[in-house]
């Protein structure tokens, strides 16, 4: 189902779409036929002023009227081309920081009912490598972003030590020799592993990290003590699809494979990708909530594609903006 603003700004646009078609095309003409009848009546002797009177609308008719148009323009460009979404966590680190407001394109897997979010015209499907909204499979009204890491039919091994994924296709039907799946994982092409520019900080009472550039930790002169903690974080590049993106690991953490979700007849930290089904992960691997932990993400639940960034606040979560990022502005892979 759609969010609460989804239903709300269609049944806004749909009352005031039937007071607007009222308005013109029964109620003012009837008005305009009132006024011609008051102007007969007195041989067009008659003050301007009060044939002004005759033919107004009611005010409130004209108000509800009056909005129509806006919300229209506002209903089909958020519900089938694009609708704007804030940032309010690190799990997307690098690609996408807290503060960034992005652009989602909506038509870029199907033109969707936007109350049942049903498909009702096929424009494509989640890509490998897709920056995408989705809704929660298990907490429906909760929208999540992360990258599309496997497709359907895919195996997917999560390293835990190395902090890397293992992505084993499954075999083509014209493959007579192979059965299941291929025996080589993709070439991920991974890059060496090397200090970022970020550090994670861990706050006693705060229950999310913080990150900080560098120039933003030195500056703010945080330090090691008994109520905080300092990490560093790692940055490589790996491929899925087409161009490579950054990935962060943090130094000094390692994921607790206890919490993962547990597929049956498959080994720990060890997925296949059912039929019509996603697994997705965020960039920041040591710090996102994902696939790992909830399971696969039905493709109904696919919101759209996030295609840019359209201004970028210097901010932390729940803190208010200092700056912006005029640099960050721009598109996303």
């Amino acid at each position: 189902m759609a969010g609460s603003f989804a239903i709300i700004l269609t049944l806004a646009t749909l009352i005031t779409g039937i007071f607007w078609f009222l308005e013109k095309f029964k109620w003012k003409p009837a008005r305009q036929r009132k006024v011609e009848e008051v102007r007969q009546q007195h041989n067009g002797d008659i003050d301007g002023k009060i044939l002004a009177e005759v033919g107004k609308p009611k005010g409130w008719i004209e108000s509800l009227a009056s909005f129509f148009p806006v919300l229209f323009v506002v209903f089909v460009i958020r519900s089938f081309l694009f609708e704007p979404f804030q940032i309010p966590s690190g799990s997307m680190m690098q690609t996408l920081l807290v503060g960034d407001f992005i652009a989602v394109q909506k038509y870029s897997y199907g033109l969707k009912d936007p109350i049942t979010n049903t498909v009702i015209i096929p424009t494509g499907h989640p890509k490998r490598g897709d920056v995408a909204v989705f809704k929660h499979p298990s907490i429906p009204q909760m929208d999540l972003i992360k990258r599309v890491v496997g497709m359907p039919g895919d195996k997917i091994v999560y390293l835990i030590k190395e902090k890397k994924i293992l992505i084993y296709p499954a075999c083509q039907t014209s493959d007579t020799h192979c059965v299941g799946h291929q025996a080589e994982p993709l070439n991920l092409h991974y890059t060496e592993l090397k200090q970022s520019n970020w550090k994670e900080v861990h706050q006693k009472g705060i229950s999310s990290p913080i990150f900080y550039t560098l120039e933003q930790f030195a500056n703010k002169g945080i330090v090691d003590s008994t109520t905080t903690m300092v990490l560093d974080v790692n940055i490589q590049q790996e491929t899925l699809g087409d161009k490579p993106h950054d990935i962060l690991t943090t130094q000094g953490i390692e994921e607790d494979p206890r919490y993962f979700y547990h597929q049956n007849g498959q080994p720990e930290a060890t997925w296949v990708v059912p039929k019509g089904h996603y697994f997705m992960m965020g960039d920041n691997r040591d710090n996102s909530g994902d696939s790992r932990y909830f399971g696969f993400v039905p493709e109904g639940n696919f919101v759209g594609r996030a295609t840019a960034i359209w201004v970028s606040f210097e901010k932390q979560p729940d803190e208010w903006p200092t700056g912006i990022r005029f640099s960050r502005i721009g598109g996303i892979h």
